[in-house]
Order: structure tokens, then sequence, then C-alpha cells
């Protein structure tokens, strides 16, 4: 039987959660990984409201060793039968009474190595020498994201908010959102937990208002191939 019996709920209201995925150990290891990297250059961005670090595993390689548990593994396996890949990988530190917060919207633009006229993919974007684009639907409804908590999460601290089962209405037009989130429910995660989130699903959080931090490895897998002349940023193959 399969340890964490994702099923059809996670299918129905777009996220779950799953309170024990990285044991102490696990967690210590990868802040010490993080926490002894150099931190510089683009992918870098540090404030006194928040510490975020792109293409995570492009810039702290020792991080994919770490992170490639068995727990991990065998999720990935529930989650994608046949096999899937990393597609994007994000570090985010929310510090102590960061006044950061995160409007409401959906994860809509994937990160490719370079822009090639597709048929379904667009508008595109370009910034600081990254390349995204909204792909075709069937690409973001075959993407699940895994947001690795590294602290205790709640809505003191900046936990995600969500709406459930938003990600079943496809690309909600910006002017609507807000009508769509009487139904937000806040989800609260231990360290060392894990939350599963379709990408469309409406999510976003507040400033923390607690003394505690919230650390979050971001993960974004796909089973899904992208079309000649495009390709994944940030590949990797996993399980």
């Amino acid at each position: 039987m399969p340890k964490f019996q994702i099923g059809s709920q996670f299918q129905e209201s777009g996220f779950a959660i799953l309170p024990q995925l990285l044991t102490e150990s696990e967690i210590a290891a990868l802040l010490r990984c993080i926490e002894e990297s150099p931190a510089g250059g683009p992918n870098f961005r540090r404030s006194q409201d928040v510490f975020a670090i792109r293409n995570l595993l492009g810039e702290i390689p020792a991080l994919g060793a770490l992170l490639d548990t068995a727990a991990l593994r065998e999720l990935l396996g529930e989650l994608f039968p046949s096999g899937c890949h990393l597609t994007k990988a994000i570090y985010f530190d929310k510090p102590a009474g960061s006044n950061w917060l995160v409007a409401w919207h959906q994860d809509l633009m994937i990160n490719v190595k370079h822009r090639a006229d597709v048929p379904g993919f667009g508008p595109w974007t370009a910034k600081a020498g990254w390349v995204a684009v909204q792909p075709l639907m069937e690409v973001l409804e075959n993407t699940v994201t895994v947001r690795l908590h590294l602290d205790d999460c709640d809505a003191t601290n900046g936990a995600l908010k969500v709406v459930p089962g938003s990600h079943r209405r496809g690309v909600v037009p910006a002017e609507t959102i807000a009508g769509h989130t009487a139904t937000a429910t806040v989800c609260a995660v231990p360290a060392g937990g894990a939350m599963l989130m379709k990408p469309l699903l409406l999510h976003a959080s507040n400033r923390s208002t607690s003394d505690r931090p919230r650390r979050v490895i971001h993960l974004e897998f796909s089973a899904q191939e992208l079309p000649a002349g495009l390709a994944w940023r940030e590949r990797q193959a996993w399980a």
C-alpha cells in the first residue's frame, strides 16, 4: 500500500499537507549546506524582508544529494508512477517580522533555456538573463509543487493561504481573483513537513507577525516533455 496515499482529495482540492517528509537531521543538513554556501550572484536576493535563491540546485549542487531522500522518492513515485523530472527549485526565507507579503496569484510561468515560437506558448518574459513563458495548460496541469518546510509554519509567520479547488478553474483573470478568495484556508505545516500544490491553485501569504523564520525549499516536478524547440532551464532527472 502506498505510504502517502495522496489520492483523489489532492486532485480535487489542489493541495495536500504531509506532516513529516524530512527528519530533524535531514533538515539540519539542508540548512547547513545553504548557510555555508557563498551567497552572491544574480540568483541570490537578500533584503531585510526576504532571502531567496533561484536555480537552487544550480547554485548549490550539493543540495541535490541531500534532497534525494527515500521519502521524497516514494512520494514522487506515487505522484508520477511513470517517473518525473525536476523543473524548478527555489529557496525562500521569510525572516522573523518580515513585511514581505505575496498577493493572490497562480504560478503560470515556467523557466526555459531559450525563446522559441511554439503554438500555445505565451506570453513570454525575459529578466536578468532568465526566459519564462506561460505554457500549454496541460503542462501546468501535470506539474506538482512540493514545498519542503524547514521551520514550523503557521498564519503568524507567513504560511500559504490557498483557495481549495481553484486549480480547476483554469487561468483566472487577475481582475476577478479577489472574488474567488472567500473560501481561502491557511496551510500550517510543521518543520519537516511538506505542502503539495498544483501550480494553478490560487495562493498568497501574509506578512510575518512572529519572531520565527519561515524557510522553505520550493521544488516543481513534472512528467511532461516540452515540444521541440523548448527545454526546461533547470531540468534534472529525479524519480
